[in-house]
C-alpha cells in the first residue's frame, strides 16, 4: 500500500539493470552485496521502490514515489523494500519448501516458474 492505493511491484531484469546503473553495480552479486547489509538510505528505499513500480509496469518517477505515504511511516517502506528484495533475490528451495504464495499475497509481485 502506497498512497492508500494497492500497488504490484516486481523487479524485472530491466530494473535490476536499472539499480545496477544507479548504484554502478558491474554485475547482480554486486547489487546484492550493497543491500545485503540491511541498512538502507531514505534514498535507497525510494530507488528501489521506484524500479519495482515501474518494473510492474507502473509510469512513475522517483521524484513520485519520494512524496508518497505508506501505512507505518519509514517503518513500513522497509517492509516494502524488504519483502521486494527477498522475493527476487531468496530461492524459493532455500525456505523449507515455501511455494512462494505468501511473497506474492506481500508485494504483488509474480513468483518464479517452477523448475524443472
Amino acid at each position: 500500500m502506497l498512497d492508500g492505493r494497492e500497488w504490484t511491484l516486481v523487479l524485472t531484469l530491466g530494473a535490476l539493470a536499472e539499480l545496477e546503473d544507479a548504484y554502478a553495480c558491474a554485475d547482480l552479486q554486486a547489487l546484492v552485496e550493497r543491500f545485503a547489509g540491511g541498512r538502507l538510505s531514505a534514498r535507497d528505499m525510494v530507488r528501489l521502490i521506484g524500479a519495482g513500480l515501474r518494473g510492474a509496469g507502473n509510469v512513475v518517477t522517483d521524484d513520485q514515489v519520494a512524496s508518497m505515504t505508506a501505512p507505518g511511516g519509514a517503518p513500513g517502506f522497509a517492509a516494502i523494500v524488504a519483502d521486494l528484495l527477498r522475493v527476487t533475490f531468496s530461492d524459493a528451495d532455500d525456505d523449507g519448501g515455501d511455494d512462494g504464495e505468501d511473497e506474492v499475497a506481500e508485494t504483488g509481485a509474480n513468483p518464479p516458474p517452477p523448475r524443472g
